[in-house]
């Protein structure tokens, strides 16, 4: 048993405070190779080998075991890594999360609680604490959502057109990247997950079952969905985007692409990076009408036309990959096959762009047509 101090101000205050901790001390169960007296960093590590062993297990994205490491190295352990487990008190925490919130904002110091609360009930239940202190603490406020904002019918012809007008825009794919994308919904590392295999021309189906990401201390990779997530499923394409496809499936072959090779590809025919494409969508949109412009606008695009076109939440959800809805309808209706209503509706996305527009890649004009050819 160590020893155990504690000092105040006056006599009858610094017993109470030792009596206060040698009762904690007494709770706290103890067990395995770790007590409450062991220092947070400790548990932090184990924890994260914790999380860093689900992700090998599929249970956990990549991205996620990042961002925890992230939180950890840059906020939480700076803080908090040199104190017992038994001074990681409500008041401590009270008073280091606003701070975190103050530094960053209200979403990262969500984050950050959550990364504390995984440590210490991982603490918990390996009973070196009798409970989890993150659980008494208010919840963090603010943050409020921007209004998710999509591109009108003229500004999707207007985005397209700025797009083929520039030579690097072109040359980085940017174009038909985001026709995939209107037409389709998905998040951009799911379009450049995209494999020639996963495409059904014939249909008119691609099968989204994979992402790219980027993965620490290893590069890029293609990876399949947790068994978790709601992600796979098979969408079918508008008749406008089955053409845009397959002219780059003449092309791909013409290169000597065969079916495991992206859509999408980088300049030497391999996996894009999903961050340099961001990048590249920056570069592009300028600093005037579309400075607001991000790869998730495409995204949100999709989804505002399938609702204007009258379609149930479920379809668009369906649509977008979605859990929900709502819990009953994830639990009593299948997500594998997309409804075709979602494609009908798509496929008038191009049809106020007036006769100069007719034939040819949707959302080019007519001169643009002239160059392009179909």
């Amino acid at each position: 048993m160590h020893d155990i101090e504690r000092t105040g101000p006056t006599r009858p205050k610094a017993e109470r405070l030792l009596k206060k901790a040698i009762s904690e001390a007494l709770k706290a169960p103890g067990g395995g190779d770790m007590d409450h007296n062991t220092k947070f960093s400790v548990v932090a590590d184990r924890w994260i080998t914790r999380q860093a062993g689900r992700v090998e297990a599929g249970e956990r994205a990549h991205g996620t075991l990042d961002n925890y490491r992230s939180v950890l190295k840059n906020h939480v352990l700076p803080a908090l890594g040199d104190l017992r487990l038994h001074e990681v008190t409500v008041p401590r925490l009270d008073a280091f999360l606003p701070a975190v919130k103050a530094k960053t904002s209200a979403s990262h110091a969500r984050t950050t609680r959550a990364v504390v609360s995984g440590v210490l009930g991982f603490a918990v239940r390996q009973g070196a604490l009798g409970s989890n202190p993150v659980r008494e603490l208010e919840r963090i406020e603010g943050g409020k959502r921007k209004k998710p904002r999509a591109l009108s019918s003229a500004e999707r012809r207007k985005w397209l057109e700025q797009l083929e007008a520039d030579p690097k825009a072109v040359a980085r794919d940017l174009p038909d990247l985001t026709r995939f994308m209107l037409a389709t919904g998905v998040r951009i590392g799911e379009a450049l997950a995209t494999f020639w295999e996963d495409v059904d021309l014939d249909a008119g189906t691609v099968a989204i079952d994979w992402k790219v990401i980027r993965i620490r201390e290893v590069g890029l990779r293609r990876v399949k969905k947790l068994k978790t997530e709601s992600g796979d499923r098979t969408l079918p394409l508008p008749s406008w985007a089955v053409s845009v496809l397959r002219e780059r499936r003449r092309l791909a072959e013409e290169a000597g692409r065969g079916p495991a090779t992206p859509v999408f590809p980088d300049t030497l025919g391999g996996l894009r990076d999903p961050s340099n494409t961001r990048r590249d969508l920056r570069e592009a949109r300028g600093t005037e009408d579309f400075a607001w412009i991000k790869s998730h606008v495409f995204r949100k695009t999709a989804a505002t036309v399938l609702d204007d076109a009258k379609l149930s939440s479920r379809q668009i959800a369906d649509q977008l990959g979605h859990a929900r809805p709502s819990v009953t309808q994830d639990v009593y209706m299948g997500r594998t096959t997309v409804s075709r209503d979602n494609a009908i509706a798509l496929e008038a996305m191009w049809d106020d762009d007036g006769p100069g527009n007719s034939g040819g890649k949707p959302g080019a004009g007519q001169d643009q047509q002239d160059q392009t050819g179909p």
